[in-house]
């Protein structure tokens, strides 16, 4: 942390690296991250595999939608060359892979985007004991029904809209660690209202 602030690494050291690979996450801890925030889509093999987009255009050399491949043709696909000559080769991380990387020292933050990625990472976290994550989504009903299902769960609820006063009593109903609403969204009564119920505030920035 640097003084009052934790600083989460979007999709990885993002400028650094071609985001949500491996090739990201070390090159974010290496600097110094707090924490590091990751996408989660599933394969058509019910795999979760850390991807933002519905389609593998924009990040990797191959077409087509995530959930149409299966873990082995997402993987056969470059997802670093498009950034850089010497990330050629990298690959679409699964989240066990990752998990299997971060052990107890990173924080991880994953954005859940569908209720069957929320399950497939229920069911994985068993065999990583060790691992720290939070969840965060801006579908807040899922997170408040991960959080009945498993209270000892961290989530935080993402928000874009400067209608923050019922996302943010709902989030310290369901006993949430935080607040991510989007940067130009913050203000200082904001911020007071998160401080008295508890809520840590981190803006998030940039496309999601």
């Amino acid at each position: 942390m640097v003084g009052d602030f934790f600083v989460w690494a979007h999709r990885g050291a993002s400028a650094e690296a071609p985001e949500n690979t491996l090739a990201a996450f070390r090159a974010a801890e290496t600097t110094g991250a707090d924490g590091i925030e990751l996408d989660l889509r599933l394969s058509r093999d019910g795999i979760p595999m850390v991807v933002h987009d519905e389609t593998v255009e924009r990040v990797t050399d191959g077409r087509g939608a995530v959930a149409a491949m299966t873990r082995a043709e997402l993987q056969a696909l470059d997802a670093g060359g498009w950034f850089a000559p010497e990330y050629a080769g990298e690959r679409i991380p699964t989240l066990a892979e990752v998990f299997e990387w971060a052990g107890d020292r990173a924080l991880l933050n994953l954005e859940i985007k569908i209720a069957a990625v929320a399950d497939a990472v229920l069911a994985l976290l068993p065999s990583f004991p060790g691992v720290r994550v939070l969840l965060s989504s801006f579908d807040h009903r899922q997170l408040i029904d991960l959080r009945r299902r498993d209270p000892s769960l961290q989530v935080a609820f993402l928000i874009d809209t400067p209608f923050w006063r019922r996302p943010l009593a709902r989030a310290a109903a369901c006993g949430a660690v935080g607040l991510h609403p989007r940067a130009d969204r913050v203000g200082r009564l904001l911020v007071n209202t998160c401080r008295r119920k508890g809520l840590a505030v981190h803006p998030h920035v940039g496309p999601r």
